[in-house]
């Protein structure tokens, strides 16, 4: 995944370095956007992920020599957001998504990235989970039955895999755990029956997990290293990917959306070990990690093979993602404050 401007630097300077790290477009994005017509919507923006794939879609179009639209939609609740979207040179629209009439004012948009969602807050309000993850996206599709769309999934609807082994590939059958992965699961299976009923291409994108340095798996264990709070090792084992490479593969994927859905894992090719990784950020910045609990032997692993086969390996590994870390903590980096609970297995967030 080559970026076109070039290498990755040591450090990251700010949070606008950060923004246009994460939002620089691959050759390869800008490749699969030139290939395909029509303006860009992205629904659900507002998210961690959205602003930063939005512009990179709008940064790839204009490398293509497009004058094409990117549209972001969000209910912008978050103060700023669009303002900034607007000065990327992403096109705005206010919006809540599950009101019908307001979907349905949204212009046709030949490109649709779907990444409106709950996982965080859904216990407790599981009926706006389902609502979220599985009945708005088949209004979504009836909305858009003329368009190519990639919808963000995640790695959650698979079964625990063993640690030390392969995880879990496209083809395994799902296996979810609790109501927020159940509803993910249904999502997924609205999206394949518009997909064929409606002869939709589109491709599902199975995310585990997006670092970003302000929040992510990597991000929650170097804060805790650094403020001495005790790691869960009960999880024994993660994927990361860095988000801007999420967002590469992301955008690329319209290209081979399909009928039936083209489904993709989003990981990185490392199988990292949780006390490894603490220990290396205890070495980096001269602390000792605390730990709690004892590790089992399985945990919500995705194998990433296909993706990186087809798109190329990420542009950061974990260890260059940890070297930012842990410059970006010690130095009183911005955090979102959103932890991941990467380490629940229960299925409740």
């Amino acid at each position: 995944m080559r970026p076109i401007q070039g290498a990755l630097p040591d450090a990251i300077r700010d949070a606008n370095h950060l923004d246009d790290l994460l939002s620089e477009p691959t050759d390869g994005v800008v490749e699969a956007l030139r290939g395909l017509d029509g303006d860009l919507m992205v629904l659900g923006v507002g998210g961690k992920m959205g602003p930063s794939l939005a512009r990179m879609a709008r940064r790839a179009m204009d490398a293509a020599g497009s004058s094409r639209r990117v549209i972001g939609v969000s209910r912008f609740t978050s103060g700023g957001l669009d303002l900034q979207l607007r000065r990327w040179g992403v096109e705005t629209i206010a919006c809540d998504l599950l009101d019908d009439d307001a979907l349905h004012a949204l212009p046709d948009c030949p490109l649709i990235v779907t990444m409106a969602g709950m996982k965080f807050g859904s216990t407790g309000q599981e009926a706006l989970t389902w609502a979220m993850n599985c009945y708005l996206p088949a209004r979504v599709c009836a909305r858009f039955r003329g368009s190519r769309v990639a919808a963000f999934s995640t790695g959650n609807v698979y079964p625990f895999s063993p640690v030390g082994h392969r995880g879990a590939v496209e083809a395994d059958p799902p296996a979810p755990v609790g109501e927020y992965a159940m509803s993910c699961l249904g999502r997924e299976r609205m999206l394949e029956h518009f997909s064929r009923s409606l002869q939709m291409p589109t491709a599902i994108l199975r995310l585990n997990y997006a670092v970003a340095i302000r929040y992510g798996v990597l991000a929650d264990i170097a804060w805790n290293v650094w403020r001495g709070q005790p790691i869960s090792l009960e999880t024994a084992a993660v994927n990361v990917i860095w988000q801007a490479d999420a967002n590469a593969m992301a955008l690329q994927s319209l290209a081979h959306a399909a009928v039936p859905p083209f489904v993709l894992n989003i990981a990185g090719p490392e199988q990292l070990s949780v006390r490894s990784v603490a220990e290396r950020f205890g070495e980096m910045m001269g602390k000792a990690p605390l730990f709690r609990g004892d590790p089992t032997p399985t945990a919500l692993l995705s194998d990433g093979a296909k993706g990186l086969g087809l798109y190329g390996a990420p542009r950061a590994d974990a260890e260059q993602m940890m070297r930012w870390l842990a410059d970006w903590v010690m130095r009183g980096g911005e955090s979102l404050g959103k932890p991941t609970h990467f380490e629940a297995r229960d299925g409740k967030f």
